[in-house]
């Protein structure tokens, strides 16, 4: 085992003890009255590297989006992925991105954190409530008004699916500026969104058509996962041999994880990229999406598609697709019949 595997669950340990309770108490206003129109500077923070926890914020910058037309937003996170996931939304601002592996790279680290003290701004949000890393960085950045994040138990029951990762930063978010007297401007909490040109979504369409035939649509499949979330080989030759059957007037696509692995053998036609604006554009002239819950589900999401989530071990109200269209499946509680059934409703509505 490395040394960094066995020091990190310590350091953990250790942040949550010394930083844990920052802003704990601090959900309410701090400064009396906020005037919508004075908010022109917002960062929103979430230190982590991964593509879903980024792809699963952006309803809340959109959220803010709305609520300040007129602000800027900069982001605080970790790696390189925000720059690719933000890249068409035209209020982003600075991107302030802490290095993944903050001990080969302790400068950049450090400098990353220093940056939040160098910028003024008007109200800084932390995104996930149980974040110490995310407090910190809150309590640290030079904002007028600022918020933790968090809710009391008593108006998390106004909420709908309050429990969902993506919702409860915005109902949060909701919560803290109406006691401003700061309305949302729409009910309905935003969808997953990747925003791509039109170049983009030309250009996945030419490479889906070298694939498979444009006279058909295509139901697009993802076969791979993490851990116990991964189905087996097995499951997937039952699957994938129904859908052939049940839907011959659709082409099946495999599309391929970054590890350019199938559970299906390649035996179906397939996609393979690096690129995820590139992966985002090509789901986007897919008819539906189905795959186990992970970074690509949300992919899917972001890309506006009806998104069918494989669900067996993972909390189906936390972390399922919500976009028109879409909804998640529990497949240790239901049969084949019953997906194949799902499935038939999803492309005759959409």
């Amino acid at each position: 085992m490395k040394l960094l595997s066995k020091i990190n669950p310590f350091r953990r340990v250790l942040t949550a003890a010394v930083f844990g309770n920052i802003g704990k108490n601090n959900i309410g206003p701090a400064n009396g009255i906020m005037d919508p129109s004075q908010i022109k500077r917002v960062l929103i923070s979430r230190p982590n590297h991964r593509l879903g926890n980024l792809l699963l914020i952006t309803p809340l910058v959109q959220e803010v989006s709305q609520t300040f037309p007129n602000c800027t937003i900069d982001i605080f996170v970790k790696g390189n992925m925000a720059p690719i996931v933000f890249e068409n939304y035209t209020n982003i601002g600075q991107i302030i991105k802490l290095p993944k592996k903050h001990f080969d790279e302790l400068s950049a680290y450090l400098k990353g954190w220093v940056s939040l003290r160098k910028q003024k701004y008007d109200l800084a949000i932390n995104v996930e409530q149980n974040s110490s890393s995310g407090r910190l960085s809150i309590k640290l950045a030079n904002s007028k008004y600022k918020f933790f994040g968090g809710m009391n138990e008593e108006d998390q029951s106004k909420y709908d699916n309050y429990g969902h990762i993506a919702k409860q930063p915005v109902y949060n978010l909701r919560n803290y500026l109406a006691q401003f007297g700061i309305q949302s401007k729409d009910k309905i909490v935003p969808s997953l969104l990747i925003k791509l040109s039109q170049t983009e979504l030309k250009a996945a369409k030419e490479k889906l058509d070298l694939l498979v035939p444009a006279t058909k649509k295509t139901i697009g499949i993802f076969t791979f996962a993490t851990g116990a979330k991964c189905y087996s080989v097995d499951w997937w030759a039952v699957f994938y041999e129904r859908l052939l059957k049940q839907f011959p007037d659709y082409n099946i696509l495999e599309i391929l994880p970054v590890e350019n692995v199938s559970q299906l053998g390649f035996k179906a036609p397939s996609f393979y990229s690096k690129d995820i604006r590139e992966i985002t554009a090509f789901f986007a002239n897919t008819a539906i999406f189905i795959g186990a819950d992970s970074g690509m589900m949300h992919l899917a999401s972001a890309a506006q598609i009806p998104t069918l989530g494989l669900f067996s071990v993972t909390v189906v109200d936390k972390y399922k697709p919500y976009n028109p269209g879409s909804c998640a499946i529990q497949t240790n509680q239901t049969d084949l019949e019953d997906w194949m059934k799902t499935i038939h409703e999803v492309l005759k509505n959409n």
